[in-house]
């Protein structure tokens, strides 16, 4: 009986505890709603060269012991003084390198923060500068990849060079973006390609009719909807629907072939994609070299800034948005493209 008790005052206990903090964490995310209605946000520059300067330091000073040790960090803390009195007095004599990265979803979501990236990099960017953009996406929507692919155009338009590098992926409209650049590279393995357009819907409409349920659809306009979810699929709709896959994907040769002219477009446009070392012989990119390695080989030459457009949100709008994304999830009943990138249902076309 008093193991029991105990049990019963440990478990009263544990529940007082856990209602505590709920109400804590309930009060903090009101408190934070009601002074900070909307988040932060601004453009955070990290130094590269700081960065790899630091590693450097830290090896070299590993690599010593005793008194040897001791005389180089010294003499280093002076070089460092040095180095940032002068840069306080004296205008830069290096070219500066701009880094963007492109982190790539079904719908190219990050561009919210990359035309913000880019626009901060046009208020101080130069055609003497460079402006490297580590990219990764095997595509998605093709609205969403053609105003991801407009932004980086913003700096063609400028004059200013741009470098863009794949070490993981660029299909699709991943692809669309890189071919933008006035040099891609890629690391060996990396995917590369894939240009053509796919639509994938799955119809309900036979299980509909098995268990005698109706499906009505009104539309003002011949072609407002063709293949549906529910409706049933005519061949002229199939027809609208190829018709506007061709149409699609002949803009999107044009426009891989206008940012790459001497590329081979009816060898490369079959939707196929390929690995870093055979999209160099198809022209698809100009030389295979990993972001690490073009921008570790920058370092004595350029003054290496990282560009992050950052926004920080409310405690209560940060659960809210993880929240939505969960529920969104398991709603969805998704497929598969050849590039491994999930696919809603519906009728979209996708790069």
């Amino acid at each position: 009986m008093d193991w029991i008790a105990n049990y019963g005052l440990f478990l009263l206990e544990t529940v007082t505890v856990v209602i505590a903090v709920v109400v804590i964490i309930a009060a903090i995310g009101s408190v934070a709603t009601k002074h900070k209605a909307t988040g932060k946000e601004g453009v955070e520059i990290i130094r590269l060269n700081q960065r790899y300067d630091n590693m450097a330091t830290t090896l070299k000073s590993a690599a010593l012991e005793g008194k040897a040790a001791k005389k180089f960090k010294r003499q280093h803390k002076k070089e460092a003084k040095k180095t940032s009195k002068k840069s306080e007095t004296e205008e830069p004599d290096k070219k500066r390198t701009f880094v963007i990265d492109f982190h790539g979803d079904l719908r190219a979501s990050a561009v919210i923060s990359l035309r913000e990236e880019i626009t901060a990099v046009l208020t101080a960017a130069t055609p003497d500068d460079e402006v490297v953009v580590r990219l990764e996406s095997g595509g998605g929507m093709v609205h969403a990849y053609g105003l991801a692919a407009s932004q980086l155009m913003r700096l063609r338009t400028h004059k200013i060079p741009l470098t863009v590098t794949v070490d993981k992926v660029a299909a699709s409209g991943g692809y669309m973006m890189a071919c933008v650049a006035n040099q891609i590279m890629a690391a060996p393995f990396a995917v590369v390609g894939s240009i053509g357009v796919l639509s994938q819907i799955p119809n309900f409409n036979r299980l509909l009719k098995k268990h005698d349920i109706d499906f009505e659809q009104f539309t003002a306009g011949e072609y407002k909807r063709t293949v549906t979810l529910f409706g049933e699929t005519t061949d002229k709709d199939r027809e609208k629907l190829k018709e506007e896959l061709e149409e699609t994907h002949t803009l999107f040769k044009s426009f891989v072939q206008e940012g790459r002219p001497d590329l081979d477009i009816d060898k490369v446009a079959t939707g196929e994609h390929w690995f870093g070392t055979r999209a160099l012989e198809l022209g698809l990119i100009d030389q295979i070299r990993t972001s690490d390695d073009y921008l570790l080989g920058l370092r004595e030459s350029s003054e290496i800034l990282q560009v992050k457009w950052s926004i920080k949100k409310p405690l209560a709008e940060k659960i809210n948005s993880v929240l939505s994304q969960i529920t969104l999830r398991s709603q969805q009943s998704l497929l598969t493209d050849p590039i491994n990138q999930e696919v809603e249902p519906g009728k979209h076309l996708y790069l």
